[in-house]
């Protein structure tokens, strides 16, 4: 059997390969690196465990909102989707990662449409396409508005239940990944029982893909759901694995300013709408040729930059230039973005007729679990799929919709190895060194990382160990949208002390006067926080180690692309 962790698109279509589904695709994994047709012809479907920490379909994908980026269209191709997806990456991309993400990642839109993804369309049956920062082309199908997520959680999820080779496992907490011998051996799970109360289950295995996606929990400000808190990294580190490219932490340019942060998706501005400070300027015109079409991080340092200087206040978005083409502006907002129209109504603003206010907010992690091009990680027997693994596609900096379409391809080409790979099956990462970066410094091997332990503090009580605010605070203040080196410092030693709490809290020598929370709402939270204390503090001594400014990474004391470390330094425990 087969354990999947997490259910987002990439944790749904890692089960769905696994089993067996012909529907996802009908092609298996050549030695060459592409998905090709096996040579004899023949699968091995698996039996699969699908975990998921809350129920079936909360997860980051169920949240996103603006599309999935495909050259499926005529006047495109997988090669200009490649191109612009390097340019955004900032030259750290893996080209032969990014050509996967491509070429299959249009096989897999066309397969997902034929089989019931239900994308939005014209009155003649054509599939509709926005624009949206960094590209060349209008490529971004989306479905439901501003709904993509939703409608393609919904639609894959449906053929996951039609399996009878999958099992869905709701209300379960991945604790730790088992290794033995220097393999996966299983995992331990922490399952909610009838009185809300928590039962350990261990699951034996020997192949364990883990698609838990990201940590935007790490912030104050974030886009992402209440469940993205770095389970499956910090697991994999703690067990570890080799991760890498943690420094890169895209921050949305525009969320909104009040209320939850509710994403407001780049397609508004690919429609349109511009930014303005406090003053009524469009600022961004200033900062680049494209203005508010720049990559993502250009302009989510722009905004944050431009509200320090204007003592914090929101930028505010502006959707009245949409007017021109629009002259009912309220009813094509309403019917082109539902679900934020809504949102924005909710809060009393009428987005129609003013701008609303908006600031950068954590959204997406291009880091994770170092993999190859089938998902393997360093230890044998375990993949990664999704948010939560670094496949070499995204580089410094995401181009904008790319995540679905990452999770839709290598979460396919994860499951497939997971269920075909031979006992002796090894994974072959692509060098460092094949990035757009020439006379780059490069290091292969791995930085090995001394983890804070429970035995540093073992009297500590459980009263001090962080709290969520806590733990928010100083990463937005040290490992935020722009950073420097003293600042990072102090993050590191900060989040190491407090890691070294919580782990002593979580042992099993702690002292017997530490009260425990019983029930799983409550043993989660603590989990939790122990895990976003693990992916912060790596992903701080990794800025901290990183001494130049690029992409999703900026540091005002190296605020030039000129590296003088090697590129993507991976990192493991010691």
């Amino acid at each position: 059997m087969i354990v999947v962790v997490g259910a987002g698109i990439a944790g749904l279509c890692a089960a769905l390969a696994a089993a067996g589904d012909r529907r996802l695709g009908s092609e298996g994994l050549s030695a060459g690196g592409h998905a090709s047709i096996p040579e004899n012809g023949t699968y091995r479907p698996q039996e699969v465990l699908l975990v998921c920490k809350d129920k079936f379909v909360e997860s980051n994908t169920y949240h996103a909102q603006g599309g999935v980026a495909t050259a499926i269209f005529n006047d495109d191709s997988p090669a200009l989707h490649a191109t612009d997806t390097m340019a955004a990456g900032h030259g750290l991309c893996d080209r032969t990662a990014v050509d996967i993400l491509t070429d299959e990642g249009a096989r897999r839109v066309r397969e997902l449409i034929g089989d019931g993804w239900h994308v939005d369309r014209d009155g003649e049956g054509h599939v509709l396409r926005g624009l949206e920062a960094a590209h060349c082309r209008s490529r971004v199908v989306h479905a439901g508005g501003d709904a993509t997520g939703k409608v393609l959680e919904l639609d894959v999820s449906a053929m996951v239940r039609e399996n009878p080779n999958i099992t869905v496992l709701e209300h379960a907490f991945l604790n730790d990944v088992l290794v033995r011998d220097g393999h996966v051996a299983g995992v331990r799970l922490a399952v909610r029982d009838a009185q809300d109360g928590v039962e350990t289950r261990v699951v034996d295995t020997d192949r364990v893909v883990l698609a838990t996606g990201g940590a935007g929990r790490l912030f104050p400000h974030t886009t992402n759901p209440a469940v993205a808190t770095g389970d499956g990294l910090a697991a994999a580190i703690r067990a570890g694995a080799q991760v890498a490219d943690l420094e890169f932490y895209q921050f949305h340019p525009t969320a909104l300013a009040i209320g939850e942060h509710f994403l407001v998706s780049e397609a508004v501005r690919g429609e349109g709408a511009v930014l303005l400070d406090e003053h009524g300027h469009r600022f961004m015109t200033d900062i680049d040729p494209k203005a508010e079409l720049a990559p993502r991080d250009v302009v989510a340092r722009a905004n944050f930059c431009t509200m320090q200087a204007q003592g914090g206040k929101p930028i505010m978005l502006d959707v009245s230039p949409m007017g021109k083409e629009n002259p009912d502006l309220a009813e094509f907002l309403r019917h082109r973005f539902p679900t934020i129209d809504a949102y924005t109504r909710s809060l009393g603003f009428d987005w129609s007729k003013e701008p609303i206010p908006v600031a950068p907010a954590a959204h997406y992690w291009m880091g994770g679990i170092r993999t190859d091009l089938f998902g393997r990680a360093s230890i044998p027997g375990l993949y990664a799929a999704g948010e939560c693994a670094r496949t070499g596609v995204q580089g410094a900096n995401r181009l904008a919709s790319n995540s679905l379409l990452e999770g839709m391809v290598y979460g396919y080409r994860t499951g497939l190895a997971a269920a075909n790979d031979t006992d002796g099956t090894v994974w072959q990462p692509q060098d460092f060194d094949n990035s757009a970066i020439k006379n780059m410094p490069v290091c292969q091997q791995p930085m090995l990382l001394h983890m804070p332990d429970a035995t540093t503090q073992p009297n500590v009580a459980q009263s001090l160990v962080w709290d969520r605010a806590r733990i928010e605070d100083v990463m937005w203040k040290h490992v935020g949208v722009i950073r420097d080196g003293d600042s990072l410092s102090q993050g590191v030693r900060e989040l190491g002390e407090a890691l070294s709490m919580a782990n002593a809290a979580d042992s099993a020598d702690a002292p017997k006067t530490i009260a425990q929370p019983t029930t799983y709402a409550e043993r989660i939270i603590m989990w939790e926080n122990r895990n976003l204390l693990t992916v912060g503090y790596v992903a701080a001594v990794a800025a901290s180690n990183r001494c130049e400014s690029r992409g999703a990474h900026t540091r005002q004391d190296y605020p030039t692309n000129n590296p003088t470390i090697a590129h993507s330094i991976a990192y493991q425990m010691s």
